[in-house]
This record gives C-alpha cells, structure tokens and sequence, in this order.
C-alpha cells in the first residue's frame, strides 16, 4: 500500500508473524516468519523477543547469505542483545555457516545513522517483556539565516575558514511500536512519535468481545483506547498492525470505517494475510 509517499508491505498477525517493510527506507521493522520481500532490506529493526516478531531472524541472515547479498544490519533492544548473539551460535553450530551480519543493541533515546540523511532512534513501549519502537527521522541541513543572500564564493570561503553556515533540521517521518500497550502514547518523551508522518501502531483488539483490560494484560492495544486519545495523535496517517487472528478482516475494516473524527480518513489497517 501506499501512505504518505511510502510504499509499505509485509503483513502482521498477532501471536502469527510481524514484519513491517519500508522499501524505500531499505528496512523492514521486524521479522516475523521472514516474508521473501523482507530479504531485499538490508536494515532490520527489532522491537522485542517475541517469536511472531523474531522466529525468522536466523532465516533472514541465511538467505542473504545464500544469495551472495551483503551482511545486513540488525538492531535489536540491548536487553537482548546477548541472546540473540547466542541464537545465532546456535545457528552456526548447527547450519556449520557464518551466518555474517553486524548486531547493534540500541537503549530507549539511542540514535543510529542509516545514511546521513535518515537516522532512527528507539523508543519506550510498555509490552510484558523488554521491548522498544524505532522512529526513524529525515536530517537535512539548512543555510542558517544570518548567510541568505551570500554568492557561491563566500558561502565557500565561510566553510574553508570553519564557520558553521547551516543548522541540521530533523522530522520525524515513520514511526513503528511493534507490541505494547497504550501508554507509550501519553509517555511525554514519545512526543516526536506522536506527530511522525506515519505512526504504524499496534491494534490487537477492535471489536467489544474483548475488554481493554484483557489487551493490558497481555500488552497489547484495544482500538478503543486509540479513539479515546485520538487528540493526541497528530500523525498525517496511522497504520493499524497487528489484529488478533481471531478476526475476518471483514471485521477490521468495518471497525477502521467507522471510527470518528479526528481519526476518521488517515487510519489504515494491515490485512495481508487475513
């Protein structure tokens, strides 16, 4: 599909398989059972240990490796980052192959370089074990207004000399949270994820056969609990992941449908596969 001037795919099923690919970003947010399109992504971003959002981790560095492809590059929350060294040793020991990529554990406020334009930083989420989401932010840089107006020549002589000519303006442009409750919505530190261009947001529950306090038990999101906050979502779009097998996506359209203003027209759901 796409939102926002991104072409998005992959497919999220809750306690199935997680995988969120952003083509045009070269990365794909999580895992899953290792969909084929996620391959072609050569940044891999983890939000927590759960196997429908990892299992097809090893699979994934396999593959790439198999098809001559460059060692992609995993991030995943430090918390388990010693596990995941393991898993893969496991792996080797087993496969007898290198299985090369480079690991990355990030902390909540970390901040990692994609290219120099495009940096990502992981943020709080409240799911039952360790977990992160990543907001992945635009970096441009800018002539500072004191030098508007300066020919080409001054503006050059001005940088051989050393002076600081432009500010770095950064936005935030995708946002994912993987697994988690809703409070990572009013955490004041999630400020910037609120107002990315695109939030892809968990939504396990939509329908009232299910309480909000059964999604809090087990970390997850009620859709109700998005409309109850949906002033503070000031996202140009919202991508719902996510859904609970238990529904037709019949069901989940309807519940998207017919949700109110101020929501109403830029929430869109992920139902591939259902």
């Amino acid at each position: 599909m796409q939102i926002q001037g991104y072409q998005v795919e992959g497919l999220s099923i809750g306690g199935h398989e997680t995988c969120v690919i952003f083509p045009s970003l070269n990365l794909a947010f999580d895992i899953g059972r290792c969909p084929q399109r996620a391959l072609s992504q050569d940044f891999l971003f983890i939000s927590h240990g759960h196997m429908d959002h990892i299992g097809g981790l090893p699979m994934y560095v396999a593959t790439r490796g198999l098809y001559g492809m460059k060692p992609p590059t995993i991030i995943v929350p430090t918390a388990i980052k010693e596990d995941v060294e393991k898993l893969f040793e496991v792996h080797r020991n087993m496969d007898h192959s290198e299985l090369k990529h480079n690991l990355i554990g990030l902390d909540v406020g970390d901040e990692f370089f994609l290219r120099r334009d495009l940096k990502v930083r992981a943020f709080r989420t409240y799911h039952v074990i360790p977990s992160q989401g990543y907001v992945v932010y635009s970096v441009k840089q800018k002539l500072k207004e004191d030098y508007l107006g300066f020919s080409g020549n001054e503006i050059k002589n001005l940088k051989s000399l050393g002076v600081e000519i432009t500010d770095t303006i950064t936005s935030p442009e995708v946002a994912f949270t993987g697994d988690t409750m809703s409070d990572f919505i009013v955490d004041a530190a999630n400020s910037d994820v609120m107002r990315a261009r695109i939030l892809v947001v968990e939504s396990t529950f939509v329908d009232n056969s299910v309480s909000v306090e059964h999604a809090r038990d087990y970390g997850h999101i009620h859709l109700s609990e998005i409309v109850n906050h949906a002033d503070k979502f000031e996202n140009k779009a919202i991508l719902l992941i996510h859904f609970s097998a238990r529904y037709a996506v019949e069901t989940i359209r309807e519940a998207v449908s017919a949700l109110p203003s101020p929501l109403a027209g830029r929430v869109f759901a992920l139902t591939e596969g259902f």
